[in-house]
């Protein structure tokens, strides 16, 4: 009981820090005063930072209902849902972004809830982890164990699936996505932008933000 009053009664978000690398590459795609949905929004901390930078109309889907109770406490229009089922209840065309931040790849079914996504938005933009980042080949190739075996990934009802840069472009132009700028990150710092030429990005970025239109 303790821990729900302390949640209903939430601290605000505290935006005077740097924000996290994706989430500032992201603010800079996102233009003024658009309507955005980020899915799986977690704590709020990309709407809060949408809405301060870009004023932008945010609201946020996520499934685990302590978060949603925490963003509704900060003021966040945040409702608890999942994004395989209701994504579709979306009329289309009713954002000009929407936002995967590292959620796509958690999601059961990812590539139907993509097509949602260019569906109902203009623009959609997703960050991925890049499983070919060279350290994690290294780890891979010495160790003979990916990440995932080391962490809480075997819990029950966990997923994590894994992709690089190069796999998520190709499913993205597979499913007639264009992608219009993507940026890579290593260690929250962006680099140069690229949209065609994949190979150094695919080794030497941990992870990528991409800006794709339907």
């Amino acid at each position: 009981m303790a821990t729900q009053l302390e949640l209903v009664h939430a601290a605000p978000l505290n935006l005077d820090g740097a924000a996290r690398g994706d989430h500032a590459v992201i603010a800079r795609m996102v233009n003024d005063g658009s309507r955005v949905l980020d899915i799986g929004c977690g704590d709020g901390a990309l709407i809060s930072l949408l809405m301060h930078e870009c004023k932008a109309r945010a609201r946020g889907l996520e499934r685990d209902r302590v978060a949603v109770r925490a963003c509704v406490a900060r003021g966040l229009a945040v409702v608890q849902g999942d994004a395989e089922t209701d994504l579709s209840e979306f009329p289309s065309g009713a954002f000009e972004y929407v936002i995967f931040s590292h959620t796509l790849l958690q999601l059961p079914n990812p590539r139907e809830a993509l097509k949602q996504a260019g569906r109902i938005g203009e623009r959609v933009i997703v960050t991925v982890s890049n499983a070919a980042y060279w350290r994690r080949r290294y780890t891979l190739s010495n160790s003979g164990r990916t990440i995932a075996a080391k962490n809480a990934a075997w819990a029950d009802g966990a997923l994590e699936r894994r992709a690089s840069i190069r796999d998520f472009a190709d499913l993205a132009r597979g499913m007639r996505f264009n992608i219009e700028t993507a940026v890579p990150l290593t260690q929250g710092r962006p680099g140069a932008p690229f949209a065609k030429t994949l190979w150094r990005a695919n080794y030497f970025a941990e992870e990528a933000v991409f800006l794709l239109n339907p």
